[in-house]
């Protein structure tokens, strides 16, 4: 069995992790790029955690402007098993208002300026995105928001869109006639890479607005946004303490196979591959190459 270690990625309002003992923070180096910030290491009960805030401290990164490889591949490189994914969004429907939460448990990409895989030329690799969500990811994080009496609400689209800027409403009546649930600008590619990584994802999104669509309400600006925000930042706090708390020592393997997603994603044979490029991806090769 593999030693479970939880990452937390904090989105807007989500700078730090309150609760953490034993704090050590490390900066990790990724032939990636710069991760958005140092690594801060604790724990909480018997449970380790890794929290990274998505943005950097004082909100520095734009969405477009993260390294999102560089941020997963120094998480796998610290040994993390399991992500939490953290992210404000806006909400298509009236049932899902500002402050309600939800485990969302698909994506629809609407990004385009993003390096959204660690693969490419030289080294070929197309894993599965039928189910991003890791399940039991998924139940731990409900669970953990009904023991603390959050609300909550299990499954929903996410649309990713590219930002900054927010929607138009003509593009939020559109999202919202297809059915999504919510919209933010940071979940993708990271649940891409996640799984490229083959480590367990979980997006919590944190309903901030109603975006623009809804004729009776303003349409979004970021003062309201921000008060919401941290306002839900206590809540995800609560919310990720009640579940390390209860997070088993050992990583269970995924019933989707998120933790083995890469088995039979490789195309490109072993001669054919790209020295330099496999450099780059030691650390999230490493399971298959020692086999």
């Amino acid at each position: 069995m593999t030693k479970a270690l939880l990452g937390i990625i904090g989105g807007s309002g989500v700078y730090d992790l309150p609760g953490l003992t034993d704090i050590r923070e490390e900066k990790i180096a990724s032939p990636w790029g710069e991760p958005s910030d140092a690594l801060r290491f604790g724990r909480i009960g018997a449970t380790e955690a890794v929290f990274l805030p998505r943005h950097g401290r004082g909100h520095r990164l734009s969405p477009s402007g993260i390294n999102y490889r560089a941020n997963i591949d120094a998480l796998k490189r610290v040994g993390v098993t399991d992500v939490i994914s953290v992210s404000a969004c806006g909400s298509f429907r009236e049932e899902l208002p500002p402050g309600m939460f939800v485990a969302v448990d698909q994506f629809v990409d609407r990004t385009f300026g993003r390096q959204s895989s660690f693969f490419g030329n030289g080294c070929v690799a197309h894993v599965s995105m039928a189910h991003p969500i890791a399940p039991l990811l998924q139940h731990r994080i409900i669970a953990a928001a009904h023991a603390e009496n959050i609300d909550i609400v299990k499954g929903g689209t996410y649309v990713c869109m590219e930002g900054p800027q927010f929607s138009s409403k003509a593009e939020s009546l559109g999202y919202k006639a297809a059915g999504f649930s919510v919209i933010g600008m940071t979940a993708l590619p990271e649940a891409k890479l996640a799984r490229e990584a083959e480590m367990s994802y979980a997006t919590l999104a944190m309903v901030t607005d109603f975006d623009c669509w809804h004729d009776e309400i303003a349409a979004v600006e970021v003062s309201d946004i921000l008060a919401i925000a941290k306002s839900n930042a206590d809540k995800a706090a609560r919310l990720v303490a009640r579940l390390m708390a209860d997070f088993p020592a050992e990583h269970q393997p995924c019933p989707i196979g998120s933790d083995r997603a890469l088995d039979y994603a490789l195309v490109t044979s072993r001669d054919a591959r790209d020295p330099e490029l496999l450099k780059k991806l030691d650390a999230i090769l490493a399971r298959v190459n020692a086999k």
